[in-house]
């Protein structure tokens, strides 16, 4: 195995909580606030770790099952996706579609956890998570083919290879597009403003935090680290996309992309500190501007 994958797999595992530091913090800058600590969200999940978990009688395996699975995927997935130049852990042709159906995978198992339960609630947010994923998923599939077209490559780490060493002029406009995309993707599947507000506590306006109000003790600890594992995924794959390009030095290309993903967690700060959630109704034509984008990226191959 690469040692060089290894590493950025493990900084990812040991940093990715840190993204959630950071948006609470540009959002306490922005608000006036001290704000909590840099590491709160290490103190959070370690703390759930040492607490008890408490089930419904109502529930079956299912609910138990939602958080480790969960958590498996955003794992698997960070063992998927490229990182600072360097290949990803695991790669071979077509692992693009593992990428996207691993996400599938963990909302699947969210969704049917909080339908487990039996609370017309959890089966409100549930109800809108999968309708806001009919359209994210494809923005996100549609960004990668249009990349991997312009590319020739099915694997997410031979198609940032490739793409480090092509012209930017004939680059760029198709990542740049895809790029866009998948950031709007970005905030959705991660919950945050203007698709959803993580810190919400209106019952009418809630979605993800909604599907797991049940959870308690570890399995809270493993979705809310899964959740910081899943932003850290979806970070390094839309920094591949917006900077395709590598200096060739790794710990210079590493640092680069670290310092990439701290910036697009304060960028995701500033976003919920300037602007209001969306309205249900309009979060739809967020996510089809999305799938737009990525169409118009493929559509200029076709030229």
């Amino acid at each position: 195995m690469n040692p060089d994958a290894i590493a950025n797999v493990a900084m990812g595992l040991a940093l990715a909580p840190l993204l959630f530091g950071v948006i609470n913090r540009v959002k306490a800058v922005f608000a006036g606030r001290r704000g909590q600590p840099l590491l709160q969200p290490y103190f959070d999940v370690v703390k759930l770790l040492g607490k008890g978990a408490v089930y419904s009688r109502t529930t079956t395996w299912v609910f138990r099952a939602g958080p480790v699975v969960g958590l498996a995927s955003a794992l698997a997935a960070l063992c998927v996706v490229p990182f600072g130049g360097e290949r990803a852990l695991i790669g071979f042709e077509g692992d693009l579609l593992l990428f996207a159906g691993l996400f599938g995978l963990m909302r699947f198992f969210t969704v049917c956890a909080a339908l487990d339960t039996g609370s017309a609630f959890e089966g409100m947010g549930a109800s809108r998570e999968v309708q806001f994923s009919a359209l994210a998923e494809p923005a996100l599939l549609l960004g990668l083919a249009a990349a991997a077209r312009r590319t020739g490559c099915m694997s997410l780490s031979g198609l940032f290879e490739e793409a480090s060493g092509m012209d930017p002029a004939a680059a760029l406009p198709v990542f740049s597009l895809a790029a866009m995309a998948v950031f709007i993707v970005f905030l959705c599947e991660n919950a945050r403003i203007p698709v959803d507000d993580p810190n919400t506590h209106l019952e009418l306006t809630m979605i993800h935090e909604v599907m797991v109000l049940d959870h308690s003790g570890p399995d809270f600890a493993f979705i809310t680290y899964g959740a910081a594992v899943k932003m850290w995924v979806l970070g390094a794959l839309f920094a591949g996309l917006a900077v395709p390009f590598r200096t060739g030095i790794h710990w210079l290309d590493a640092a680069l992309a670290v310092a990439f993903m701290f910036a697009v967690a304060a960028a995701t700060g500033v976003v919920e500190s300037t602007m209001a959630r969306l309205r249900l109704l309009r979060v739809p034509h967020l996510l089809a501007g999305a799938c737009a984008l990525s169409a118009v990226a493929y559509v200029l191959l076709l030229r």
